[in-house]
């Protein structure tokens, strides 16, 4: 039976003891078959076992996305609407989660944006 962290308590624990390893692990003398890396590397995938059953983090929304693009380019909702090549109008029913994007546009945004096809597409 494989070891798994429980209890909120157990999981403190366990993050309590990485944070105790992690400066054992910054120097370049210490080798990697070392006691402390190999009980860091055993706690920290016990740890990301329990945080992906107990913290899921959810897959990002079309329009999260869409609005995180649109800063990290400098662009407006028109702006991407242009770069696109749909209405400001149409653009806006999307960010307000009226309408899906067609197929075809879908690709646009995947390909002008590089946004994975599994969010654009909602899977």
């Amino acid at each position: 039976m494989a070891a798994k962290i429980k209890t909120e308590k157990e999981y403190e624990a366990a993050m309590n003891r990485i944070n105790e390893l992690l400066p054992y692990t910054w120097e370049d003398s210490i080798s990697e078959d070392s006691a402390e890396n190999i009980e860091l590397s055993l706690l920290s995938e016990l740890v990301a076992d329990y945080e992906d059953e107990h913290y899921p983090i959810e897959k990002p929304s079309l329009i999260s996305v869409l609005r995180l693009r649109m800063y990290e380019m400098g662009l407006s909702q028109k702006g991407i609407a242009e770069l696109l090549g749909i209405s400001a109008p149409r653009m806006s029913e999307i960010m307000h989660g009226k309408i899906e994007p067609s197929l075809s546009l879908a690709r646009k945004i995947c390909i002008k944006l590089n946004i994975a096809p599994d969010v654009v597409l909602g899977l």
